[in-house]
């Protein structure tokens, strides 16, 4: 058996000072005061949380793409289980349905590696069901309806493997495509769309859970021969069984507007999400701009080369912690249970999320000003 103790434990009973103990990758007690016999790592205080979360991320590492090799996943997921996150759903964006089953296998396989450390429960597919006009960064060659002479046999084919995809609901009329994932167990995501009320409340009847990314590429109340009608924002707000994405970069959204998601949402319906792209926690080493190949990195985020828009972004995991808490003023056991609890409960894992007995050892130590002092990783 193995131990910490600390004064900032943050469990599902709040922040507390104690002990915890695991054996085979497993938290198996955590206690106010020590148990004999264990030798424990004295970590003072430093806060020690559950393993971070990440359900959207397109890669990072340095230049490195989900889509790309075997050893590109790879630096990817060492990449970010150095930043705190102990479990990750790799995203592939928008791309024919070939390629995109193609890196959903590559991934999966390499998963079950035993030298990858980080847990992959299924991969995220976001397109290239989507509105036109919410694309974003998104390539539109790629857009399209769903068909389902398409997404049929790859359901068929992965659906074990795919654990959420994210589409257009206005473009799913009558609910066949939201009605197939359910069927073969894949979450539905609204995202990049332009749906109406109507059309989310539709959709979440056929098993809609949660939105991508609110406030990127997401419909806001908008006006029919002057009759308001209210979109995917409005609907989350309204609705509050669904859940909500939240790129807690600083960039993407101000810190108040993310305050605001906090407060109207609550923590139990936001997920943090790093949304970000193969320059993910890239440096620019005291230099205002880089561009690489298409990529600006500036200010933090990546942008479009003219300036116009965000191209996606560069953040980690322990960044968001620290925008929620430092610069959004949300309470650190607030901010933690929205890159751990909650995304664990969206995605139904039973076993991650928690400082508890029974759950798996996935641990992130940080100092006072948040930054990762050290990563357990099932124990390890």
């Amino acid at each position: 058996m193995n131990g910490i103790k600390s004064t900032r434990l943050v469990t599902p009973q709040g922040i507390r000072s104690g002990c915890l103990y695991w054996e085979d990758g497993k938290i198996t007690a955590v206690t106010q005061e020590p148990l004999e016999g264990v030798e424990l790592l004295d970590l003072g205080d430093s806060w020690v949380t559950p393993g971070f979360i990440d359900l959207h991320t397109h890669g990072g590492g340095g230049g490195h793409d989900f889509r790309g090799t075997e050893e590109d996943i790879r630096i990817i997921l060492d990449f970010h289980l150095s930043h705190g996150t102990t479990c990750i759903y790799p995203t592939i964006s928008s791309a024919p349905l070939a390629e995109q089953e193609e890196s959903v296998e590559r991934i999966m396989q390499l998963a079950k590696d035993p030298e990858i450390r980080i847990t992959v429960p299924g991969v995220h597919l976001e397109g290239p069901y989507f509105s036109l006009a919410q694309m974003g960064a998104q390539r539109p060659n790629f857009i399209t309806p769903p068909i389902p002479e398409d997404y049929l046999p790859m359901l068929q084919r992965c659906s074990d493997k795919i654990a959420r995809w994210d589409y257009a609901p206005e473009n799913d009329r009558d609910q066949a495509f939201a009605k197939a994932l359910k069927e073969y167990g894949v979450m539905a995501a609204a995202g990049h769309t332009d749906a109406l009320y109507s059309d989310m409340k539709k959709a979440m009847e056929h098993g809609l859970k949660v939105v991508t990314h609110l406030y990127s590429c997401t419909s806001t109340v908008s006006r029919d021969h002057g009759f308001r009608r209210l979109g995917v924002i409005e609907t989350a707000w309204l609705e509050d069984d669904l859940y909500v994405e939240a790129i807690a970069d600083g960039k993407h959204m101000p810190p108040e507007l993310l305050k605001m998601i906090w407060k109207l949402k609550g923590s139990h319906r936001v997920a943090l999400v790093t949304d970000s792209i193969l320059w993910a926690g890239y440096d620019t080493k005291g230099r205002e701009s880089v561009l690489i190949d298409e990529y600006l990195i500036e200010d933090g985020v990546c942008k479009m080369e003219d300036r116009s828009a965000f191209r996606g972004s560069i953040a980690t995991t322990d960044r968001l912690l620290r925008v929620a808490v430092q610069d959004a003023g949300i309470p650190m056991e607030e901010a933690v249970r929205m890159m751990t609890e909650t995304p664990a409960a969206l995605m139904g894992l039973k076993t991650k999320g928690s400082l508890a007995p029974g759950f798996d050892c996935d641990l992130v130590v940080l100092d006072n000003d948040l930054q990762i002092q050290k990563v357990i990783c099932k124990g390890v």
